[in-house]
C-alpha cells in the first residue's frame, strides 16, 4: 500500500539501513499522534472533530495503482498499520534472502513474521469494524485478505521453525507434525481467498496450493521415518510413496504458478535448496524402506495412504499481540482548538476519479539479495 501524503511517516519507515527499533519508535510516534484525529482527548466515546476532515488515498496490493479512498482518519490509521505489517514481511524476506543467514538473523525473520501477523490481526479485530464505509471486495482492508495475510505470516514463520528442527535433527515425529500444521495453514489461507475474483487472486492461490502440497509431502516423508522406527515398514513405504506423489505435484504446481499472471512477485520455490532437498530425502528414504522390507519385514504395503492426524506440541507460531500506543502527550485541548475546520479544502472528494492513479513512491533497494521463495514479500 502506498499513501499520497505523510512524508514524515515514509521518512521514518523507508530509510535504507534504518535500525528496526528506530523504525518501531517512528511508527509509534506517528500512530500515537494520529489517534488524536479519531478519539476525543478525554478518552470518551465521542469522536474527535478531526476524524472526517481529510480524504485519504491508498493503493492496494492486488488492485494496481488505482487507489481506495475514504474521508476517515480510521481508514488512515488502519492503512498505516497495514503498511507497517508489510514492512515487517519485507524485512523478513530481505534477511531470509542473505547468502549466509546466521542463527540470530533466522530468529529475527521468525520474530518479524509473528509481529506482522499480530499487527494484521489487531487491525482486523479492533479497527476495521470501526470503518464507516466497509472496504470494497478485493481491497487490502477487506476481512478475507487480512485473514489470508495473518495465516500466511504464521505459515512462513513456521517454515523457519521446521528448518531449525531439521537442522538440529529433532525427532521425525515432531518435524512431521510441524510440517502438517504448516500445510494446514496454507490450505486455510487458500480457502480464505477462494471466493475472490480469480483475476487478482489466482496467482496468490497457486502459490498457497503448491506450498500446501510441499509441506504435506514433508509431513508424509517424516511420518514414514517415524513408522519405520516403529517397525511398521509397509505403512512407512506407503507414506513415502504419498510423499513422492505430493512432491511431484508440488513441482508441477511450481510451473503452473510461474505461468500464472497476476499481482505480486513471481518466486521460484522449486529452485531452492530446501525444496530440492526434500526430493532427494523422499527418494533415499523410500529406497531404504523398500530394502528393509525386502530383507527383514516382508510386510504388505497398504493400498491407502495413512491418515495424518498429527498435532505438534511445540514450535507452533502464534501472532505477537499488538496494540497502538496511547495518544501522544503533544495533543492538548489547545492543540486541538488550533485546527480551524472552516479552512478545510471544499473539493476534497472521498471518491477518486475512475482513471486516477497514484504514482508509486520510489523506495530504496529493499529487495532480497536472492530469491527467498517467499511470496508474501
Amino acid at each position: 500500500m502506498m499513501k499520497n501524503a505523510a512524508d514524515l511517516y515514509f521518512s521514518l519507515l523507508q530509510g535504507e539501513g534504518l535500525r528496526c527499533e528506530k523504525r518501531e519508535r517512528g511508527q509509534q510516534f506517528y500512530s500515537s499522534t494520529w489517534k488524536s484525529f479519531i478519539n476525543s482527548l478525554d478518552e470518551s466515546t465521542q469522536e474527535s472533530k478531526l476524524r472526517y476532515i481529510q480524504n485519504f488515498k491508498w493503493t492496494d496490493t492486488l488492485q494496481g495503482q488505482v487507489p481506495s479512498a475514504q474521508q476517515d482518519a480510521v481508514f488512515e490509521l488502519i492503512s498505516m498499520g497495514f503498511n507497517v505489517a508489510l514492512w515487517y514481511t519485507k524485512y523478513a524476506s530481505r534477511l531470509a534472502g542473505k547468502e549466509n543467514i546466521t542463527e540470530d538473523e533466522a530468529k529475527e525473520v521468525h520474530r518479524s513474521l509473528k509481529i506482522a501477523a499480530g499487527i494484521f490481526k489487531h487491525l482486523k479485530e479492533s479497527h476495521v469494524p470501526k470503518l464507516i464505509t466497509p472496504a470494497e471486495k478485493g481491497r487490502d482492508l477487506e476481512a478475507r485478505l487480512i485473514e489470508a495475510y495473518i495465516i500466511q505470516c504464521q505459515a512462513e514463520a513456521q517454515e523457519v521453525t521446521i528448518a531449525r528442527a531439521i537442522e538440529l535433527k529433532h525427532a521425525p515425529g515432531l518435524i512431521a507434525a510441524l510440517a502438517y500444521e504448516t500445510a494446514n495453514f496454507y490450505q486455510k489461507a487458500d480457502h480464505t481467498l477462494s471466493s475472490l475474483e480469480p483475476v487478482y487472486s489466482a496467482k496468490w492461490r497457486k502459490y498457497l496450493h503448491l506450498k500446501m502440497c510441499f509441506y504435506t509431502a514433508y509431513a508424509y516423508c517424516y511420518h514414514g521415518q517415524t513408522l519405520l522406527a516403529s517397525d511398521k515398514c509397509g505403512e512407512a513405504i506407503r507414506s513415502l510413496q504419498e510423499a513422492e506423489k505430493l512432491y511431484a505435484k508440488a513441482e508441477t504446481l511450481c510451473k503452473d504458478y510461474g505461468e500464472t499472471k497476476g499481482p505480486g512477485p513471481t518466486v521460484k520455490p522449486s529452485g531452492h535448496l530446501f525444496f530440492r532437498k526434500l526430493g532427494n530425502l523422499v527418494k533415499n528414504t523410500l529406497e531404504k524402506c523398500q530394502r528393509e522390507n525386502g530383507f527383514i519385514y516382508f510386510q504388505k504395503i497398504p493400498t491407502e495412504a495413512p491418515q495424518l492426524e498429527l498435532k505438534a506440541n511445540y514450535g507452533l507460531v502464534e501472532p505477537v499481540p499488538f496494540e497502538f500506543p496511547p495518544t501522544s502527550t503533544h495533543w492538548t485541548p489547545e492543540t486541538l482548538a488550533a485546527f480551524d475546520l472552516t479552512k478545510r479544502p471544499k473539493d476534497d472528494s472521498a471518491k477518486p476519479k475512475p482513471e486516477e492513479e497514484v504514482k508509486p513512491v520510489k523506495e530504496p533497494d529493499i529487495k532480497p539479495q536472492k530469491d527467498t521463495g517467499c511470496y508474501i514479500s
